[in-house]
């Protein structure tokens, strides 16, 4: 490749990240349409081979997803802004724990000058949290509240909702039809081994991707139904985030342990509700390491768990939940690449031992 063609394909690859993080704010319903079709459409392909049409097999699978997010909407929905509420109306009392108990341990052990006598205090940190936690709780149950306040961030959100499921249905018709456009754009010289990496990347994504999210299903379900059989409060709510904060290694566990122990502590007042808290995150844990990852995830991303976090941090703040969707993604991408890289280096003149 002369110098010219590799400064154009610089360019072209330069304009096309900038074009990207210009319209990032833009994509997020593309993305998660192109997911969902990505992860849907050997579902497709499965009802194309019972002798059904692209566009029928597309309809099926798309209302097949549309049913999930309804039930998702009746029935977790409401549970979840239920014990948000619950969270709520409980934080007077936590805040009375507080200053009953762990104050009192504070002020003995790091000699903090606090009058407990005086209120003054009490009232302005209640005050300023439960104001704090009542906009953190309008949020599922009062999402339109939450937009009123901007008609672009309304006309944005409603523009994203109708979005996705159309763009959506259009790409589960045609995806294989936008395959082979692409397919035919490669370049012959390359198209051998264009075709052998694409394939790499698609194996290493869609078992990737779809294991993980049914690790993160799974992990959500363990640590609600653990808690729940313990009754300890906002278990749903603290299922439901360890979950899909699991996405990042050992975040969603950390997150989760912490706050069930604080809720089961004002909850129970004893020692023996936090070890069963310990005992419902050990042994969803362990069933995650034994069973969960191995078998639906398995190591098909080969990223070391400080390279993950890096990867959703960083695609976090260049990207906003635009870069967060796409950080695993691109870096199981990269992987297939660099190890392809990796391969040709050592099969290079330049790794070899009797090289000039």
């Amino acid at each position: 490749m002369s110098d010219t063609k590799k400064w154009m394909t610089l360019f072209i690859l330069a304009a096309l990240i900038l074009f990207i993080y210009k319209v990032s704010a833009i994509l997020t319903p593309f993305l998660v349409a192109a997911i969902l079709a990505y992860l849907t459409n050997s579902w497709v392909v499965l009802l194309q081979k019972l002798h059904l049409g692209r566009t029928s097999s597309a309809i099926i699978v798309f209302l097949v997803l549309f049913g999930l997010f309804i039930v998702s909407l009746i029935f977790i929905i409401p549970a979840l802004e239920q014990q948000m509420l619950n969270f709520i109306q409980s934080l007077p009392n936590i805040i009375a724990r507080i200053k009953d108990l762990i104050l009192p341990w504070a002020v003995q052990h790091f000699s903090l000058n606090l009058d407990f006598q005086d209120n003054a205090w009490q009232s302005t940190v209640q005050n300023t949290l439960q104001a704090h936690w009542k906009q953190a709780g309008q949020y599922i149950p009062g999402i339109f509240k939450t937009f009123a306040g901007s008609g672009l961030a309304v006309i944005g959100f409603f523009t994203s909702l109708v979005l996705t499921p159309v763009v959506l249905f259009y790409l589960l018709r045609d995806w294989e039809r936008m395959l082979q456009a692409i397919h035919v754009l490669i370049p012959r010289r390359i198209e051998p081994v264009a075709l052998r990496l694409l394939k790499e990347c698609d194996a290493v994504l869609s078992g990737f991707l779809r294991g993980q999210l049914l690790v993160m299903m799974g992990l959500g379900v363990l640590y609600s139904a653990g808690l729940s059989l313990f009754h300890i409060n906002w278990a749903l709510l603290i299922g439901v985030i360890a979950g899909l904060l699991s996405i990042v290694p050992y975040l969603g566990f950390t997150v989760g342990l912490i706050s069930a122990l604080i809720a089961a502590f004002f909850q129970f007042h004893d020692w023996m509700h936090l070890l069963y808290v310990l005992l419902v995150f050990v042994v969803a844990q362990s069933i995650e390491g034994a069973l969960l990852t191995p078998y639906l995830v398995g190591d098909r991303i080969h990223l070391h768990p400080v390279a993950v976090i890096f990867a959703v941090l960083a695609g976090g703040s260049l990207f906003g939940f635009f870069g967060i969707l796409l950080a695993l993604p691109v870096a199981a991408v990269i992987m297939v690449f660099v190890r392809h890289l990796r391969d040709r280096y050592i099969d290079s003149t330049l790794y070899a031992k009797d090289a000039v």
